[in-house]
């Protein structure tokens, strides 16, 4: 059985994950941290850092970027091997509690998407790189979604950029109208009512496209990556694992 200390358990994805540990076998909630407050009548919930006096297996967190960071500073300086599930924080940032984790003997897995279809989309995007340099990124997301690009499209633009064997044929554009540019791939973010996590690539070429699209319609899509994560962390083989592929 892993214990779990959830950060983020009153939120939309913090509801869902509370509820997938509950039905589990293998996997229980022993507390929450919610600064905001909240209740529960099945686990402790605090507050404050200082007045935590439990012990978990695993801390889980979805919170904010500048909640995660804080925190997972926190956790992995105190014996918590931990799952960061925010996207938003920066590469020196990820690298900066790498190396806290390292210090602390702590695990530390970074998981910009725990959606199996979107790690997918990424290990094909990898593949289609090599022969197709040319490609944009194009990501939906509720309205509600903070960052923009998402962690899963900067992750996957970058995946890109880094499997590229040629360079591209288009010229790079700073026109707003062709969104960011992250590592010379063009992403592009669309915040609209109706839409939960979507995220497409084109890939052009002389007389021909090839487009990799994954939809998650549901929060219940990244159930099964985040049950795969919190079990998967306390044998992970470096302080910093970034990426639910390395577990796939």
């Amino acid at each position: 059985m892993t214990t779990v200390l959830l950060a983020g358990a009153f939120g939309k994805m913090g509801q869902r994950i509370t509820a997938m540990i509950q039905a589990s076998d293998d996997l229980e909630i022993v507390a929450a941290f919610s600064p905001v407050g909240g209740t529960s009548p099945d686990f402790p919930v605090f507050t404050k850092y200082a007045d935590i006096d439990v012990q978990a297996d695993v801390w889980m967190d979805m919170t904010t970027p500048a909640g995660a960071k804080a925190n997972g500073e926190f956790a992995l300086a105190h014996g918590f091997d931990t799952v960061i599930g925010t996207s938003g924080l920066t590469a020196d940032e990820q690298q900066a509690l790498g190396n806290l984790a390292q210090a602390n003997g702590q695990h530390l897995l970074m998981v910009p998407n725990f959606s199996i279809s979107a790690v997918l989309l990424m290990q094909f995007a990898a593949k289609a790189a090599a022969y197709f340099p040319d490609a944009e990124v194009l990501e939906y997301h509720h309205e509600d979604k903070l960052d923009a690009p998402s962690g899963t499209a900067r992750a996957t633009a970058q995946i890109i950029a880094a499997n590229r064997k040629a360079k591209p044929r288009t010229p790079e554009s700073d026109a707003a109208a062709r969104g960011d540019r992250i590592d010379g791939v063009q992403v592009h973010a669309v915040r609209l009512p109706g839409f939960n996590a979507s995220e497409e690539v084109i890939f052009g070429a002389p007389g021909e496209a090839l487009t990799i699209r994954q939809d998650s319609f549901d929060r219940s899509s990244f159930m099964a990556g985040v049950h795969l994560a919190i079990a998967s962390v306390n044998g992970l083989p470096d302080a910093l694992t970034i990426g639910l592929d390395t577990l796939l």
